[in-house]
């Protein structure tokens, strides 16, 4: 697709969802291609709110942020030069009703990346995303998952819709209709997690640049957890002058690595209770059943 740098570009790719599936991860890959441009935004979420006037609910709620005037959308990518592929990953756009819509009305021809887990853990991971960032206010899963219908009917963000955001099928199948299925790739979190190589190699292929570059892929990113001490976890997020003085020391990239391995080992790993997730996987069985079909791939390791 050619593309014009001084008017901002719009995308050749985007990476569409789902949020806690990696999606984070595999925009720090896809950055480091040098046929690969990024927007230096991670979630502008431009497709999923065009036009709108944002009110989101929540504590800390940060999508009302989003990205909403075409013209300041095109600024992202403003630094787009030889790039043969230009994207964005908002994470959102798999599940918020309309996007799909808008992309095909803008950019019809674009390659759509989309990375699934099992979606009891990824509701679980959602929750305890929160939790590490002090935003979900219910510390009991079970509650929190309670509270999400009255909790969509108060307007309160997508990220708190731990059970509506698992069900692909539906959100997934909407795309299919829309768009010609060789645009779509459709990857499982264990694939980017077990396979990284060669499951790069199918998205740059996928996105039409040359497969065969070297990508550190050591360092997960966005990992979930419980802070071990808020004050000391709190103090490394928000310090002014850390940021600072490592902006000064260190590249972005190799920054950006340093602040996440240091904030994941602050971080104590939690485990839902087997009682929970038999619930959600009884919740999700069916709409896993409609998604091995439409993808064409064996889940049953979800079920």
């Amino acid at each position: 697709m050619a593309h014009n740098p001084a008017a901002g570009s719009l995308p050749t790719f985007l990476v569409i969802g789902a949020p806690k599936c990696g999606t984070t991860s595999l925009y720090h890959y896809l950055d480091q291609h040098p046929d690969v441009y990024l927007s230096p935004v991670k979630e502008p979420q431009y497709f999923a709110f065009a036009g709108q006037q944002l009110d989101f609910r929540g504590p800390g709620v940060t999508i009302n942020n989003a990205v909403t005037e075409l013209a300041d959308y095109r600024k992202l990518f403003s630094g787009a030069s030889v790039e043969k592929a230009i994207g964005e990953a908002s994470a959102l756009y798999l599940s918020v009703p309309g996007t799909a819509e808008r992309i095909r009305a803008q950019i019809p021809d674009v390659r759509l990346i989309a990375i699934l887990r099992r979606p009891a853990d990824r509701a679980f991971s959602s929750y305890m995303h929160l939790i590490r960032d002090d935003r979900e206010p219910m510390r009991d899963f079970a509650a929190a998952l309670a509270a999400e219908e009255q909790r969509i009917a108060d307007n309160w963000g997508f990220l708190w819709r731990y059970k509506q955001l698992g069900r692909y099928y539906e959100q997934l199948k909407h795309y299919y209709d829309i768009f010609d299925r060789e645009q779509i790739l459709v990857l499982l979190q264990e694939d980017l997690k077990n396979d990284t190589e060669n499951t790069l190699a199918r998205i740059f292929d996928h996105i039409g640049v040359t497969p065969g570059i070297a990508i550190d892929s050591s360092t997960r990113f966005n990992v979930s957890g419980t802070p071990r001490s808020r004050f000391i976890y709190d103090l490394m997020r928000k310090s002014t002058l850390l940021k600072q003085v490592t902006r000064s020391l260190l590249p972005d990239s190799a920054r950006q690595k340093l602040s996440e391995q240091v904030v994941q080992k602050m971080l104590r790993r939690e485990r839902m209770s087997n009682e929970l997730r038999t619930e959600l996987t009884s919740y999700f069985a069916e709409d896993i059943l409609e998604l091995e079909r439409l993808i064409e791939r064996d889940l049953s390791e979800w079920r």
